[in-house]
């Protein structure tokens, strides 16, 4: 592959992981605003929006973590070119930091989710 193919292929990464993140902090934001409306709808409520957000935070690190590792695996072939221009070497330094969005934010979103979980279902 050429550079400009691969940063191309590093670009659709990022935009992946970019839109992964999307989905899952909507519903974590929306949940927090709507937590007195789901409990007061009932226990089968709850569930669902417990569910919904498990299944959501899952498929969503999933992805971030797919692009992310993509990505890494990306950089390493732009380091392997001989002469690379100055946006690959950018891109070859900081992909290291793509292993926050590998690690730290499904750690982050474990811990919303723990939190609204909590609040989901704690009686009052």
């Amino acid at each position: 592959m050429t550079e400009k193919d691969l940063i191309d292929l590093w670009n659709r990464a990022r935009t992946h992981l970019v839109i992964a993140q999307l989905a899952p902090t909507f519903l974590l934001i929306t949940t927090v605003g709507l937590v007195p409306a789901i409990r007061e709808s009932g226990t089968a409520t709850v569930l669902a929006a417990w569910g919904i957000l498990l299944a959501s935070g899952i498929l969503g690190a999933l992805v971030e973590f797919s692009a992310a590792h993509e990505a890494q695996a990306i950089a390493r072939d732009l380091n392997q070119i001989p002469g690379r221009s100055a946006v690959a070497a950018r891109i070859v330094s900081t992909a290291r930091w793509l292993h926050v969005a590998k690690f730290v934010t499904p750690t982050i979103f474990i811990g919303i989710f723990a939190a609204l979980t909590a609040a989901l279902f704690n009686a009052r």
